[in-house]
């Protein structure tokens, strides 16, 4: 379903660069370049976030014999392969090697040496999900309007439009979508709500349901949202969420999960089950924006407790996947192993699902279920950990859990991994304990 894409030199993005010019004359996002400027313009529906959700759909391989682009799917995708073929990426993704691992649930691995080598740096703390807003540090505003493929807005009429030259509105500062120069995959892109307010990396309703909107209007199983909190391998300290395509369930879209409970807004809570990292899965609910609601009341209580999380958005916006982790936590605390440290890999939102973007040569050669397993193993919360979030997620969303499980999802028991949580957690004496709030 992909297009071609043109094999042509990539050169260091022109826009991204560190700060020298501040931004006079670079054709940025600032008050000195945005007079007279005009990007694209998709409008949905305001309405979409009143449209009910359906639960599950139909299996990504079942779609995939029908799947064709709509509108919005193929102006994200002509953009971008616009701004591949100008150079305008650090690297050439399309070039990076990429495999299924063998064994049951299918990671799969790449090699992405560019990302290491050329990737922007963290520049803030880790052990604080929430931080200030930092003008001196690298921001979206810096970049290049050239690297904007659209502003993505709702609609005044409830109708969708589309303007391929419109007027950016300062006053009311617009939400876009930005190439990410240094990508994982095939069509990685970065929404920025509202970029011009400055928001930290934080999630509020309002940006949480333009997100979930994104992945409804692209109406394509295979491009997924992501979030990293602060804590939680977040490198830029303003609001903004990940997408990319990949034509292959991610292993956590596999998973068995088994049911909590279910609001009075009909959005459906599950427990991640046999998984390395444990979580919760989020889905139904009476309409997209109730879905939409629970998922970000949820964050914003991982925030303000200071617990880092990592947010999916799967299934063309029907099922989003929440996992807290520690793992950052853990490395400060020397409790990663020298071998895992000794990858580099930071597992956020990606890794996490299942798409193990690897650094070294050798990590990619002898990469196994087991191995990938093991990784992900240390970024999970302790079982106990996680009821104590659980419980504290349900209090801000005003949930009170049953004692009993209302038709509960059983998996086989064959599907357990190669290594279980419970022989995880019995190698570790001690658990680290839990970060307490800002």
């Amino acid at each position: 379903m992909m297009l071609r894409i043109k094999r042509v030199p990539t050169v260091v993005s022109n826009y991204q660069k560190e700060d020298s010019d501040e931004g006079c004359g670079r054709n940025c996002l600032r008050t000195c370049c945005l007079p007279g400027a005009k990007l694209p313009l998709y409008a949905f529906k305001k309405e979409s976030s009143n449209v009910v959700v359906e639960k599950k759909s139909v299996a990504i391989d079942e779609k995939k014999k029908e799947l064709q682009l709509d509108f919005l799917d193929s102006l994200l995708i002509g953009e971008w392969e616009d701004r591949m073929q100008r150079g305008l990426f650090r690297y050439d993704v399309t070039a990076c090697e990429t495999k299924v691992i063998p064994g049951k649930y299918g990671f799969v691995a790449q090699l992405n040496e560019g990302r290491h080598l050329k990737k922007r740096p963290t520049e803030f703390r880790v052990d604080k999900v929430l931080q200030p807003f930092d003008e001196s540090k690298f921001n979206f505003t810096k970049v290049g309007q050239e690297e904007v493929l659209f502003q993505f807005e709702a609609s005044e009429d409830n109708e969708v439009h589309f303007s391929p030259n419109a007027p950016i509105d300062a006053d009311n500062s617009p939400s876009v979508v930005a190439i990410n120069v240094s990508p994982i995959e095939y069509g990685h892109v970065l929404l920025i709500p509202r970029i011009l307010e400055r928001l930290p990396q934080r999630i509020d309703r309002q940006s949480f349901l333009l997100a979930l909107c994104m992945a409804v209007e692209v109406r394509n199983p295979f491009f997924r949202l992501g979030y990293n909190s602060l804590g939680a391998f977040a490198t830029i300290n303003h609001l903004h969420f990940q997408a990319y395509y990949l034509e292959m369930p991610f292993p956590i879209e596999k998973a068995s999960s088994k049911k909590i409970t279910t609001t009075n807004g009909g959005v459906e809570i599950s427990n991640i089950l046999k998984y390395p990292v444990r979580g919760f899965v989020f889905e139904g609910g009476k309409t997209i924006e109730e879905l939409s609601n629970v998922v970000s009341d949820a964050c914003i209580c991982l925030q303000e407790n200071n617990i880092p999380h990592n947010v999916l958005i799967a299934d063309c916006g029907k099922r989003i996947f929440l996992f807290p982790q520690c793992y950052a936590e853990k490395q400060a605390l020397g409790e990663v192993s020298s071998e895992l440290l000794d990858t580099q890999v930071n597992p956020a939102v990606w890794e996490i699902s299942g798409h193990m973007v690897l650094k070294r040569k050798v990590d990619y050669e002898e990469a196994s279920e087991e191995n990938a397993w093991r990784l992900l193993a240390e970024v999970s919360l302790s079982e106990e950990r996680l009821e104590e979030v659980k419980e504290l997620i349900f209090e801000a969303i005003c949930l009170q859990v049953k004692d009993e499980v209302v038709t509960p999802i059983t998996p086989d028991e064959s599907d357990s991994g190669p290594k279980s949580h419970e022989d995880v957690d019995a190698l570790k004496a001690l658990q680290p304990a839990m970060v307490q709030p800002v």
